[in-house]
């Protein structure tokens, strides 16, 4: 994992250099649930803060961290789908987030002002709103979630504001297993045979359409199951 986050980390680092001063540079991280994305997406983040920091000692971070979790459609908004049953039960399908809100904020993250994204807060299993300080100073923005590749409106608009798309590849079958561990650690589901349920239910199917669907890539990271990827 590390020699390629440091390549990615590098190549970062060189375009931003030929960033104008009124912009940012935009980096989408997908893959399916369970692939890593996160975990790759808070490293490189981070190796980035690092990097600004040892060529301007004392300066304010550069790169922000933005996951799309915080555009769930609320528990209120399933409920009221035609089939709120199936709406529930299939909670992380594209249809669940509200893609023309994430598009929005993308649109604005093109402007220097501070701007405010929701997260999501798993104790109460809804979005938190304006959670997420993007401010003027982070002129390096990485967003991480599961359709931010999509090649489907509106995310396919969202995708193309981006200067880079990577996508983090991985073995269903290691996805699967991560999958599990998580969402019993998290409550989510009672035991390893409700979490295998769900996962082959809804997040490998999810897995599937994001898998087949995705726009042009950049950069395919793939994620083995190592010490570097433990958690997603």
């Amino acid at each position: 994992m590390e020699d390629q986050v440091q390549r990615l980390v590098d190549k970062a680092w060189t375009r931003f250099q030929a960033v104008p001063p009124d912009q940012r540079l935009m980096i989408a991280i997908s893959g399916i649930p369970g692939s890593g994305k996160t975990t790759l997406s808070q490293t490189v983040t981070n190796a980035l803060n690092q990097k600004h920091q040892s060529q301007h000692p004392g300066s304010k971070p550069v790169a922000a961290f933005c996951p799309m979790d915080g555009y769930h459609l609320t528990r209120e908004q399933l409920s009221a789908m035609p089939d709120p049953v199936n709406a529930h039960a299939r909670r992380g399908a594209e249809f669940t987030f509200d893609g023309h809100a994430f598009l929005a904020l993308v649109k604005a993250l093109r402007a220097r002002s501070t701007i405010y994204a929701p997260s999501f807060d798993h104790a109460v299993k809804d979005p938190k709103e304006n959670d997420i300080p993007l401010r003027a100073h982070h002129r390096i923005v990485v967003f991480e979630g599961n359709y931010v590749c999509l090649n489907k409106e509106p995310w396919r608009e969202a995708a193309g504001l981006m200067d880079e798309r990577w996508f983090v590849e991985v073995d269903f079958a290691v996805a699967r297993s991560r999958l599990v561990k998580r969402h019993v650690k998290a409550g989510i589901a009672a035991d390893e045979i409700e979490a295998g349920k769900r996962a082959d239910e809804n997040d490998l199917v999810n897995g599937r359409e994001i898998v087949d669907n995705k726009v042009d890539i950049d950069e395919v990271v793939y994620s083995r199951e190592d010490a570097g990827w433990k958690h997603e």
